[in-house]
């Protein structure tokens, strides 16, 4: 991950969040229904069909004008240095993949929004399904750009392929079932790492729950129940989980860290997690809430595997 794309990891939090939020509005109303593709289906009403056509509209038009403003101000407020050619960098080393992982996260949770929104909005199902799951793709890519013309970065095609595999995982999904069963989520805890480094790690609490590396963690969450035969006793709210994370990360290089007496590792959890969208609850406000929500593992019992430590378990892990 390199100089802009670091940047734009609050943009993209903020942006997630904010879709996420719309899209929960729009599920807790009435919801437009997908179009049949059968040749015996009646024309919707003349209404209904306008309707969608705002919805379209309006979302479309205002994902691009705020993805135009993010944009341009990114260009023109924070990458004001010299530019050179478009060229490439290999940051595959840097962070022991973690960041690899944001981008996967970030990719698919966009694009999981993205589809539901279309949904509303009243696209055809297929139409919804391959374009937005493929919006996640398309919002954090671009930032690769302003990386490869930095003189002393350059854009990293191990990023874009995350941003990919994200939006892909997601569109398979989707086709295979309609629904979501295996669900990337992100967790966060406070370490000592960024006292080191606060320029890089963050200085305050809100930079270090997006740039410390050695605290976050990243999820599959897996919906159980909906892979077992009908009317089966798995409450589907309760999923198995499994973690990756990292620590001694300082610098992003291997070399780097080991010149200063670090020694990354990799740690491997094996955990539980809630899926707040499977909860029951007639309240459209938690409803909106737990849609949000649903992006973060929840606070739960984890074993953890490192290859330093061995086992460990945490009676409660973030």
């Amino acid at each position: 991950m390199q100089l802009v794309s670091r940047l734009f990891i609050p943009v993209r939090l903020w942006w997630l969040a904010g879709l996420m939020v719309g899209v929960s509005l729009a599920n807790s109303g009435a919801t437009a229904q997908p179009l049949r593709s059968d040749s015996t289906a009646q024309p919707a009403p003349v209404d209904s069909a306008r309707l969608r056509q705002q919805r379209l509209r309006w979302l479309v038009g205002g994902s691009a004008v705020g993805y135009g403003v993010i944009y341009t101000g990114l260009t023109t407020s924070w990458y004001t240095g010299e530019r050179t050619s478009l060229h490439w960098f290999n940051d595959l080393s840097e962070w022991q993949q973690l960041d690899k992982a944001g981008h996967f996260w970030g990719a698919f949770q966009i694009s999981r929004g993205a589809v539901d929104m279309l949904r509303w909005a009243g696209l055809p199902e297929k139409k919804a399904v391959w374009y937005g799951s493929f919006v996640g793709f398309a919002i954090q890519s671009p930032l690769e750009l302003l990386d490869g013309r930095d003189p002393a970065y350059g854009a990293s095609a191990t990023d874009l392929a995350a941003n990919f595999m994200g939006s892909a995982g997601l569109l398979a999904q989707q086709l295979a079932w309609r629904d979501v069963r295996i669900m990337p989520k992100w967790s966060f805890h406070l370490t000592g790492y960024a006292a080191r480094r606060p320029n890089v790690l963050g200085s305050n609490v809100p930079e270090r729950w997006l740039k410390d590396y050695n605290g976050q963690t990243y999820w599959l969450c897996t919906d159980v129940g909906a892979f077992l035969k009908p009317g089966n006793r798995w409450p589907r709210w309760l999923q198995p989980a499994v973690g990756y994370g990292g620590e001694d990360m300082v610098y992003n290089e291997p070399q780097d860290n080991a010149a200063f007496g670090l020694r990354p590792y990799r740690q491997y959890y094996l955990s539980l997690d809630v899926d707040l969208r499977r909860i029951p609850t007639r309240s459209v406000l938690l409803k909106r809430v737990f849609y949000t929500l649903s992006i973060f593992h929840l606070p739960a019992p984890a074993l953890e595997y490192n290859g330093r430590n061995g086992f460990r378990f945490h009676g409660l892990y973030m």
